[in-house]
């Protein structure tokens, strides 16, 4: 059934709708969709001929209030704007959008309703912080590691000097324990402080990376943590350091295999611990305030406890961890070496489910 023109949108101003990158959508006081504009076919992911007379609810799951509001814009002709509302596709996507509902007939009546997504918006804006933080982190560092390293030099020479003087063995005793701690502070500010060698940049397969850090997790857990892959065989090879992508994606493989089995026992017993490596292309990709035509996106996502609200926004901070045990440097060196890599870790967890997100540009950036 093509679209028929009502009283106030004929075919002209239906041609000017179809031109616009605002998504554009016409109901009939029943909530049937009427029009759909080619930008809002691709929002809600169906076609003007599939939706066409569709009740909304049918295309786009929204809250029962706000299909309680529009019946009642279309019942008394009253205009109103919803910001950061969230809808729910049929395809399981979820959208945060402005939209505004304007009635645009008095008999019968229509509603003409005006979309702009906040995701990429959003997105964006949450990027440019991890990247702030990111940049923030690394002149912390920096600076702590001037501070300390400085002053260990001085005591591990003075132990040094001080144990070539002693006589007494047991003595000596004493200045090897300083000179082992003043090592170790060392080696933990340097691992703070991430790799300090260049890339050894060369084509990489992303797959080739994730399948070792597979095997790897496969060996520690000892067969206990399932292991799932969903890739997508269409990326091509990217330039990268092979070795240092296999590091920060182990990082995070351990982080979620130690997850998963903290979950162990609190599912029913047939969810077993499961980690799954999924990977995607993503076309025309923002990172930061650079586009790019191919992007990488590998997901790392484990059915563990989730990570506490508190903790999510910090936790690629140096020396923040989840765990008694950690030392909260693993997601931190992940950070730099994607970064290095002009890729991007993000995170969404929650009781259940905690996905780590890396994005890695699939041209050559370096």
């Amino acid at each position: 059934m093509s679209f028929q023109p009502s009283i106030s949108l004929g075919s002209g101003y239906k041609s000017i709708l179809d031109s616009l990158t605002t998504a554009v959508l016409v109901l009939g006081n029943d909530l049937t969709i009427r029009y759909l504009n080619p930008a809002a076919e691709s929002l809600f992911e169906t076609s003007m001929t599939r939706s066409q007379g569709l009740p909304l609810k049918d295309v786009l799951l929204d809250s029962a209030d706000a299909l309680k509001t529009l019946y009642a814009a279309a019942g008394n002709g009253q205009s109103y704007t919803r910001r950061e509302a969230e809808f729910a596709l049929l395809s399981g996507s979820r959208l945060t959008v402005d939209y505004s509902v304007t009635p645009i007939s008095l008999e019968p009546m229509e509603l003409l309703i005006e979309i702009q997504p906040r995701d990429r918006l959003m997105r964006i804006s949450r990027e440019e912080d991890i990247i702030s933080q990111q940049e923030t982190t690394r002149i912390l560092v920096r600076g702590m590691a001037h501070e300390i390293k400085n002053p260990l030099g001085g005591i591990r020479g003075a132990a040094q000097l001080l144990d070539r003087e002693l006589n007494d063995e047991d003595q000596r005793e004493y200045t090897r324990v300083i000179i082992d701690e003043a090592d170790r502070l060392r080696s933990l500010v340097d691992r703070m402080l991430g790799p300090n060698k260049a890339l050894k940049i060369a084509p990489t397969n992303i797959h080739e990376v994730l399948e070792r850090v597979r095997t790897l997790v496969e060996a520690e857990s000892k067969g206990r943590v399932r292991l799932k892959r969903d890739y997508d065989p269409s990326i091509p090879e990217f330039p990268g350091d092979k070795e240092q992508l296999i590091q920060a994606f182990l990082n995070i493989a351990r982080n979620a295999m130690e997850a998963a089995f903290e979950n162990e026992g609190a599912t029913p017993s047939d969810v077993p611990p499961t980690i799954t490596f999924r990977t995607r292309a993503l076309r025309q990709f923002t990172i930061g305030h650079r586009r790019h035509r191919l992007v990488c996106r590998a997901d790392i996502i484990d059915n563990g406890p989730g990570i506490p609200a508190d903790l999510l926004q910090n936790i690629f901070y140096p020396m923040i961890s989840g765990r008694a045990s950690g030392t909260g440097l693993g997601l931190s060196i992940t950070q730099s070496i994607i970064g290095q890599h002009r890729g991007l870790v993000e995170c969404e967890s929650e009781p259940g489910r905690t996905d780590f997100i890396i994005f890695l540009p699939l041209e050559d950036n370096q």
